[in-house]
């Protein structure tokens, strides 16, 4: 209610994911509000995660887009939901907006109490030359998705190229592969998926090739010259015939009315919000993908356009509307991208945020098996922790594999939102059966981990300290098998397995540093104590050869030639 008894009468401009939730929202906690809803397209609620399957094949009904329609929402919530309608223009000083009804032609006012903005935001489209030829798409709406598809339908094109590496370019990668197109990935950064630091990302790079997908790092876009039968693509590096071209480089706020109207946005464009949603203006809330967002570990500013964030502010700023007092607690980017089989998932701080934040960090990376060893199936899980020093506490995580990466990344990015320390990671009581885990879980190995590197129970080095270790006079060892060791070692390196290690320390000198590794890290930290409790200065190599391999040297990740267990 508001003075004098009348009813409350809120719009919101734009649906999808936080306009939707903040409609639903209100009615339920205030059965008497006027609730209007202002929708640009046709379509009011959609699953805008969901777009590449529909191309790809996996989804094969258009009404499982759309999670509301227009007429579900006006029967279960009571909305007046209006689409094909857009707001042109915001008069905060008279709490009116303008609105253009697209079908009729006509433009009239509409008065509110409370106004929320949800107007998303919009694929980025670079000026070059060719990018307006309708061969050239962007995927962001249902509509979009439609013009994809039916041009594959009816053209057949047999080679695409996706240009940015990001989750939504490379799931359209993996669905247009789908559809029998030979695709090329072009990214300007020198690995996929920003979220991921290179090390990672390395891991992801060899799988997509795997597959058969063709990426070109450190490559972008400068012109696309329109042919009849094809679009030839001039790049920074080379060139290539193409049939078909996928922009997926970005998103920018939709803040056009936010900055016309006086409110307060950032250099970028998005919106500023306090914790209950409500921007510069008292009266006007907004929320989603067109929003600034503050991240929780740093207290900094940022950018992130995620689905589920959005649903929480437009809940958030609904329970505000309502009288309800409530905060948005920053967004920490927890993201997860099926590729094929493979799973990339990432939560919390990358190596790159947490040096700009000023943070004293280090890391450790584990290989664990997504469950017990000895039940079939069980398959590798790259991961990456990151974690201040000296309070244990969990900054960020990494994850590449295949089963079994959704459920550690999702204990792994609660702890992080609830501030805990590897000595928590390591007391978690997860579920435990053969064919589910182990029954020491990859986090609480991560938190052992990091453990004993803060009690000072080992020593570890990483592999782009390799090169100024050795010019100290470290003696690499290899604590690999010997037929291990033959197939591929660190150049100058002393093969000595661990299990003969205490059998041939005389082999080495107490006085001289000893840096050693194995596959994955564990064998060398094994190796490493016992070095250590024989009176060496010893340390181990965290992620071992594997990471050496694809981080250092570009050769393929193991991961990129696991396949799946047959049923």
């Amino acid at each position: 209610m508001v003075d004098g008894g009348r009813a409350m009468k809120v719009l919101i401009v734009g649906g999808v994911a936080g306009g939707a939730s903040a409609a639903a929202r209100l009615r339920r906690l205030d059965e008497n509000a006027q609730v209007i809803l202002i929708e640009r397209g046709e379509y009011v609620s959609y699953a805008s995660c969901g777009l590449p399957y529909y191309i790809g094949g996996e989804i094969t009904q258009k009404s499982a887009l759309s999670v509301q329609t227009p007429e579900s929402l006006r029967l279960r919530q009571n909305l007046d939901v209006r689409i094909r309608q857009e707001v042109v223009a915001l008069h905060p000083d008279k709490r009116q907006v303008e609105i253009r009804d697209l079908q009729r032609g006509v433009t009239y006012i509409e008065d509110y109490d409370k106004l929320v903005l949800s107007p998303g935001a919009e694929p980025v489209r670079p000026p070059f030359p060719g990018v307006d030829d309708p061969r050239v798409f962007t995927l962001r709406t249902i509509p979009d998705t439609y013009r994809i598809d039916e041009f594959i339908k009816e053209n057949a094109p047999r080679r695409a190229l996706v240009v940015g590496a990001g989750f939504i370019g490379l799931e359209m990668a993996e669905n247009l592969t789908h559809v029998g197109m030979e695709v090329t990935v072009a990214e300007l950064s020198d690995h996929v998926v920003a979220s991921l630091d290179a090390d990672m990302a390395a891991d992801v790079h060899s799988y997509l090739e795997r597959q058969g997908v063709r990426l070109l790092l450190q490559n972008g876009v400068q012109a696309i010259e329109p042919f009849e039968d094809h679009l030839h693509v001039q790049l920074s590096q080379g060139s290539l015939d193409v049939d078909i071209v996928l922009l997926s480089i970005g998103v920018r706020p939709e803040s056009k009315l936010a900055r016309a109207a006086g409110l307060e946005v950032t250099e970028r464009g998005a919106i500023v919000v306090d914790g209950h949603m409500r921007t510069s203006d008292e009266h006007i809330y907004a929320v989603g993908d067109v929003v600034q967002i503050f991240q929780p570990i740093t207290g900094r500013a940022g950018y992130v356009p995620l689905a589920g964030p959005a649903n929480k502010q437009g809940r958030i700023a609904a329970d505000n509307i309502a009288g309800r007092q409530r905060s948005y607690r920053g967004t920490q980017g927890t993201a997860i991208l099926k590729l094929f089989d493979m799973v990339v998932g990432t939560t919390g701080l990358s190596e790159a945020a947490a040096r700009s934040a000023g943070l004293d960090f280090d890391k450790v990376y584990l290989m664990p098996s997504s469950h017990a060893e000895y039940y079939p199936g069980a398959r590798p899980i790259s991961m990456k922790v990151l974690f201040e020093k000296p309070t244990g506490r969990i900054l960020g995580a990494q994850l590449v594999g295949f089963e079994g990466v959704d459920k550690r990344l999702d204990v792994l990015a609660t702890a992080i939102f609830a501030g805990m320390t590897a000595d928590d990671l390591a007391e978690l009581e997860l579920a435990y059966a053969p064919p589910f885990s182990s029954a020491k879980d990859p986090v609480n190995m991560a938190g052992f981990m990091i453990q004993n590197l803060l009690e000072g129970k080992v020593l570890q080095h990483h592999w782009e300290q390799l090169p100024a270790l050795v010019q100290q006079g470290c003696v690499m060892v290899d604590g690999r098998t010997s037929s291990e060791y033959a197939s591929g070692h660190i150049e100058g390196a002393l093969n000595i397995p661990v299990d003969e290690l205490r059998s041939r320390l005389d082999e080495l000198d107490r006085d001289t540093p000893v840096c050693v590794y194995c596959y994955t890290g564990y064998r060398s930290y094994v190796a490493a104590r016992i070095l250590t409790g024989n009176g060496f200065d010893a340390s181990h190599m965290a992620g071992g050869y594997r990471l050496y391999v694809s981080s250092v040297l570009g050769l393929p990740s193991p991961l990129a030639y696991i396949r799946k267990p047959k049923a």
